[in-house]
């Protein structure tokens, strides 16, 4: 997978940047240097604030702490990781937001009073309604809107309209408050930390998200972007460590590159496919490096998923970074956050809105959704277990793909270790529009695409009225105002002009925020 975003930067700086693309090898294990990141996180650790944690959260059960699997491995403990929330660009500080991560519901809201983001789970403990579909109230506590209930930063209950005001302080019992999970504000995006308890309230010191300095670096630009999608975790990731699919897939989208030389070799096709060369190092539980011929690609365990098309040479060298957050949401459904800072054709960034970057990046998506949806029933129908019996994979363009493949087997035991309870079982395929929509899996989530959507649709409305407007204007002025064949025919061809634009937005609107397929025969 890639993004038009490249495709605009290399046309802009006359440099190729596929994804295929790989860059020099690592001098050390890092994002941009593996070691520089680690202490990077280090020294941001101390300047960054965690979110309160209610006094007590007794509605989050334990979980159960790693234990080695039968042959004594590392299990990977899937509850004491951060999770990428959102882009902050994407939130709304005066409205909650939901949404599933890791099976669990939770709502991120921003505290006025304390100037942060929290993030509770997403149920009232009053009855259990969505806090996700409350209101920020005038004190600028979160209110639930089933019965009015409203917590503080902390998921502390301070007001319930139903409870006399001389009568027993209900609202201090345990029982009212919500659990509130550790939070924080990093490269421009909100993370949470899955588990409430107290003891867990300074787990940002002990260990932060993974940093990517180059987010926070003034020279660079950063497009940010977020999506659901209807197949797993570990399919999204797996596709995305495998640039040897990006010119067949998204063919049309994006253009292959030849390689120089492959000796032997006679038969080319016209997209561009060849061998890549690929290496797997410091592979453990945390994750693994893949160094390339000109850059490198990275996974840090869970979500992170880091690659550089260039060398890292020169502080004057065009740099892009690739920066995918993996999400897994529930059995069959995950989500990803892309972040692509890049410090060349920065002066596009400025003139360019986002919405326009997430049309190309929402049709390279579209382009292999069905491919990897279909692929997750038959990985399922064959289980998990078998994928490197039932998979032939047998030249370096799979190296990376074998190495998460390895990793999930290994310490994830082909399992995410979810929050909640799940049923184990894949949801039924629905149809391509309903598989491919982009409404409620991206353009919703997008406060770009959203307000993009909103005045196209102001647009298309103020076109057709305009296109009636004329016409009636010709009746009415027909021998008075316009009396010429000349007047009437701009007059007619400015009404016509007006309803095909009004159509052709009609369209663009309907292909780019709702739903367009993508037919592979025909590419």
């Amino acid at each position: 997978m890639d993004t038009l975003s490249l495709l605009s930067v290399a046309r802009a700086s006359r440099l190729s940047l596929p994804l295929a693309t790989a860059a020099a090898p690592l001098r050390s294990r890092s994002l941009s240097g593996g070691a520089r990141i680690a202490q990077s996180r280090r020294r941001r650790a101390a300047r960054l604030s965690v979110s309160a944690v209610a006094a007590e959260t007794p509605r989050t059960e334990d979980a159960p702490s790693p234990s080695p699997s039968p042959s004594g491995q590392e299990l990977f403990d899937w509850l004491d990781q951060w999770y990428p929330f959102a882009p902050v660009c994407d939130l709304d500080p005066g409205a909650p937001h939901g949404k599933t991560v890791l099976g669990l519901s939770v709502v991120a809201w921003y505290d006025r009073g304390a100037g942060e983001w929290r993030v509770f789970d997403d149920a009232c403990p009053h009855r259990l309604a969505p806090l996700s579909e409350g209101r920020i109230d005038d004190k600028g506590r979160l209110q639930c809107v089933y019965h009015g209930w409203c917590f503080d930063g902390a998921g502390a209950c301070k007001f319930i309209p139903q409870a006399p005001a001389l009568g027993p302080p209900v609202h201090k019992n345990s029982k009212a408050c919500v659990a509130s999970y550790p939070c924080v504000v990093q490269n421009n995006i909100l993370w949470f930390y899955p588990r409430a308890e107290p003891e867990h309230k300074d787990v940002l010191q002990r260990k932060p998200p993974p940093l990517i300095p180059e987010i926070d670096d003034p020279g660079f630009v950063t497009v940010y972007g977020i999506r659901d999608l209807p197949y797993g975790y570990d399919v999204l990731v797996e596709n995305l460590f495998d640039p040897a699919h990006v010119p067949y897939a998204h063919k049309g989208i994006m253009r292959g590159i030849r390689k120089k030389e492959d000796p032997g070799r006679v038969d080319y096709d016209k997209e561009g496919g060849g061998p890549i060369k690929m290496k797997i190092e410091a592979a453990n539980v945390e994750g693994f490096v893949s160094p390339q011929e000109r850059g490198f690609f990275q996974f840090i365990a869970p979500s992170t998923l880091v690659g550089s098309p260039f060398s890292q040479e020169g502080k004057k060298a065009p740099r892009i970074l690739l920066v995918f957050l993996c999400v897994p949401v529930a059995p069959g459904r995950s989500r990803v956050i892309w972040a692509f800072p890049r410090n060349v054709g920065v002066w596009l960034h400025n003139i360019t809105p986002r919405w326009l970057y997430h049309v190309g990046q929402n049709l390279i998506l579209d382009s292999d959704i069905f491919l990897l949806h279909v692929e997750e029933r038959k990985f399922a129908a064959v289980g998990l277990d078998n994928w490197q019996k039932a998979c032939y994979v047998p030249t370096s363009s799979d190296n990376m793909v074998i190495a998460f493949r390895n990793w999930f087997r290994k310490f994830c035991k082909n399992r995410v270790g979810w929050a909640t309870p799940q049923v184990d079982q894949l949801p039924p395929t629905p149809t391509k529009d309903q598989l491919m929509e982009r409404y409620w899996s991206h353009v919703a989530q997008c406060t770009s695409c959203s307000a993009a959507l909103k005045a196209m649709k102001a647009l298309e409305v103020a076109l057709q009225i305009a296109s009636v407007a004329v016409v009636g204007f010709l009746a009415v002025a027909k021998g008075t105002l316009v009396t010429s064949t000349v007047q009437r025919a701009v007059v007619v061809s400015t009404a016509v002009l007006c309803f095909a634009a009004s159509r052709w937005l009609a369209n663009f609107i309907q292909k780019n925020f709702y739903f367009q397929d993508y037919i592979h025969a025909y590419k």
